[in-house]
């Protein structure tokens, strides 16, 4: 066990700009491509925000009425998924056969091929698959502005195409052009949105090559320290109710 995630995890997470969110209820699984923000341990704003969780952080924003939220309320077990490979399909034995009767075709293809391949090689490395515990975070707390401020901050471009990002890299202008504002305006900036904190628990990490590498981090020390707040705080509801 350790306190830190792997280096090649961090990398990950810093440079991917979508993740993908597994939820589940009543054996009912649900995946969601989603918006997020690493948050790297220990952060100097953590401390002075005590009821968020320890440890490295993941932030998502959801819709209060989506299937994802619900599923998180009744169950705060989830899965993510971050890669750094772009995923293409290779030719198959059908598309081979149809170049073979295509000379002009054929040597278009096999330089296509070949350059999809180096391109391939030189981005793919790793997919991290990690587990946690979500909080969706009270709406108005000082806790939920935080987090969102951090997250929508992430997740803004600027117009030369350099992120405005506090915590990872982002894409260059012409693919964040390319698609639109990834959801920003409808999934992080809506007032009515919900901010979802991930702690992660453990992973795997899966190569190219088909290795395949666990992690795990220690617990959080928090409560230990007298602190509490987490303690009580489970989805946005005290052992009192509603905070």
């Amino acid at each position: 066990m350790a306190d830190q995630l792997p280096d090649e995890v961090i990398t990950c997470l810093q440079n991917a700009r979508f993740l993908h969110l597994a939820t589940c209820t009543d054996n009912r699984p649900h995946v969601s491509l989603m918006n997020y923000t690493y948050l790297p341990a220990p952060s100097p704003h953590q401390s002075s925000h005590p009821r968020l969780p320890a440890g490295p952080l993941i932030i998502m924003t959801s819709n209060p009425s989506s299937k994802k939220t619900i599923n998180l309320l009744q169950n705060p077990n989830v899965s993510l998924l971050v890669h750094d490979w772009v995923s293409t399909r290779p030719p198959n034995i059908a598309s081979t056969s149809e170049r073979e009767r295509s000379p002009v075709g054929a040597r278009s293809s096999s330089l296509a091929n070949m350059l999809m391949q180096l391109n391939s090689a030189a981005v793919s490395s790793i997919s991290a698959t990690i587990n946690g515990e979500t909080t969706v975070l009270s709406p108005g707390t000082e806790e939920e502005r935080w987090c969102k401020e951090q997250h929508l901050a992430n997740n803004t471009f600027e117009a030369n195409g350099a992120p405005q990002d506090l915590f990872g890299t982002s894409p260059t202008q012409e693919r964040s052009m390319s698609m639109g504002d990834g959801g920003r305006g409808s999934y992080i900036e809506d007032e009515d949105v919900r901010v979802v904190v991930v702690r992660i628990r453990d992973g795997r990490i899966s190569d190219w090559k088909g290795g395949v590498k666990d992690f795990c981090l220690t617990g959080p020390t928090r409560d230990a320290e007298g602190s509490g707040g987490q303690a009580d705080l489970v989805n946005g509801v005290g052992a009192n109710g509603p905070v």
